[in-house]
């Protein structure tokens, strides 16, 4: 092989991918396996969970005053950013409550200790309160606080911690709420944490051991398909005593993936799904409460290429190692051009300080407008790819309401533009590297799904790299390629 240059035509690589996703494996997604979290005490209040409190009394909502950084008020006619607190759950009752600009409410122990406020960067004692619930009606509560008493709204600009709590629950009670939950994430932080560190170990391993087994590869191998894209999480790397809540046991389950993918002749890319911080904010990143903060410094980079480095080295010599995707969908403008082009990289020579073959995948960033921004980059770098994710899905007014048809000519039509597009013979080799036969048509029939499949397939499948299909296993029908395979729906 060569060092690419400009104006030198890009090998073409040595095995066309026809790949699946075991998504909710090693990373999970509480919507691909919702039975996962069945067991969690109080499963409805989890980490990140966005709660808003409606005081009884005043009718108005509780609000952190400017989006944190100063008091607590109860003074807004409807609930909105400022208006919602994000859980870290300690246990099932206790949790600490974080705000729009990530201060977390506390007690204003440097005052008269009863004021609430939202100033600290890092919860204490001070931040932690309980929530107790009217065993009649779940949807009223009182907040306690780390002083033994009870928030309490005496007027829309003064709410205080020094309520008994004693009341009846009726609408007279200043220290009763209403309360309204928004949906949480459900992803690797949420079931280990909610869970808790002496149940979530048996959760897991049990979990990891019988979702993908080996006669899933056997599967795999049977039915047309070469590759499995494999979602991983940074803690895998601390594996077996990762940081808390984290479980340790998904680099025993990622050893034996390689083992069957040897033992069946199935290419393994190893996929950093979620890194260190959460580089775009949702459940599939581990994010705790929904916030991004990868990449945001020099020692965040570092620690990520440190997870790159690990897994290469573990794999590098085993013949089932295609590939190695440095990290998944970061979100842009907090995912920067400049820091994600930084950690791409030293993630590539990661890889290559112990592998020269395998492939080195880099993800397009979400929402970005220029899907070329990463070729100056990666046209440089030996057995490069490109990363794209097409779901005619996530964008309401184009795909809401389309028919079947117009699902299927927006294919052939505008993803082959944008596949084209950024398939250039000297650039990056292209990648699909997740796609569902899965849209917002309600009542189409098993034909309309074969068509739409067979659309994709055929134009996905002129991506110089390869495809995944997003993913092999998964409650929803249609998100399932075992199942879509297994029904005739899909046929490799």
């Amino acid at each position: 092989m060569f060092l690419l240059s400009h104006g030198r035509v890009r090998p073409s690589p040595k095995l066309k991918v026809r790949a699946v996703n075991l998504g909710g494996w090693l990373v999970t997604e509480g919507w691909i396996k919702p039975s996962l979290f069945d067991g969690i005490p109080n499963k409805d209040f989890l980490d990140g969970t966005g709660l808003q409190f409606k005081s009884v009394t005043v009718g108005k909502y509780l609000c952190a005053e400017t989006g944190g950084g100063t008091i607590l008020v109860a003074n807004r006619t409807a609930a909105s950013e400022w208006e919602t607190f994000r859980l870290w759950r300690i246990n099932e009752n206790t949790f600490q409550m974080r705000v729009f600009h990530k201060q977390f409410v506390g007690l204003d122990t440097g005052g008269n200790g009863i004021d609430l406020i939202a100033v600290a960067g890092t919860p204490g004692t001070s931040e932690t309160f309980e929530i107790v619930w009217n065993s009649g009606d779940s949807s009223r509560v009182r907040i306690k606080a780390p002083n033994g008493f009870f928030l309490q709204v005496k007027s829309e600009e003064l709410v205080t911690a020094d309520s008994k709590g004693n009341g009846s629950w009726g609408d007279d009670d200043s220290s009763v709420f209403i309360l309204t939950n928004i949906e949480s994430p459900h992803g690797e932080f949420q079931v280990t944490n909610g869970y808790g560190p002496l149940k979530a170990p048996q959760v897991m391993r049990e979990h990891w051991s019988t979702f993908i087994v080996e006669e899933d590869f056997k599967f795999i191998s049977s039915n047309g398909l070469n590759a499995v894209r494999i979602p991983v999480g940074w803690w895998i790397a601390s594996d077996p005593t990762p940081p808390l809540p984290y479980v340790g046991g998904s680099l025993h389950a990622l050893d034996n993936a390689f083992l069957w993918a040897q033992k069946y002749r199935i290419k393994v890319i190893i996929d950093l799904h979620a890194a260190k911080g959460s580089q775009n904010g949702f459940e599939h990143s581990s994010t705790r409460d929904g916030s991004q903060e990868w990449g945001l410094t020099d020692q965040n980079i570092q620690e990520t290429v440190a997870v790159i480095d690990f897994l290469t080295a573990r794999y590098a010599k085993n013949p089932s190692l295609y590939a190695v995707e440095l990290i998944n969908e970061p979100l842009s403008p907090i995912a920067s051009l400049e820091s994600v082009t930084k950690y791409y990289r030293a993630g590539y020579n990661a890889v290559r300080k112990h592998s020269s073959t395998a492939f080195v995948i880099i993800s397009t960033r979400l929402g970005s407008h220029d899907p070329k921004e990463l070729f100056p980059l990666a046209s440089g770098l030996k057995d490069s790819v490109i990363d794209i994710h097409y779901y005619n899905l996530y964008w309401p007014e184009v795909f809401d309401d389309m028919t079947v048809q117009q699902n299927i000519d927006f294919v052939y039509t505008n993803r082959s533009a944008q596949l084209n597009e950024v398939t250039t013979s000297n650039g990056p080799l292209t990648f699909v590297g997740e796609w569902v036969a899965e849209w917002e048509v309600g009542g189409a029939t098993k034909m309309d799904y074969k068509r739409f499949a067979n659309a994709q397939l055929e134009v996905y499948g002129r991506a110089t790299f390869g495809w995944a299909y997003w993913t092999l296993k998964n409650v929803n029908q249609h998100w399932s390629l075992e199942w879509m395979i297994k029904n005739g729906y899909i046929k490799l």
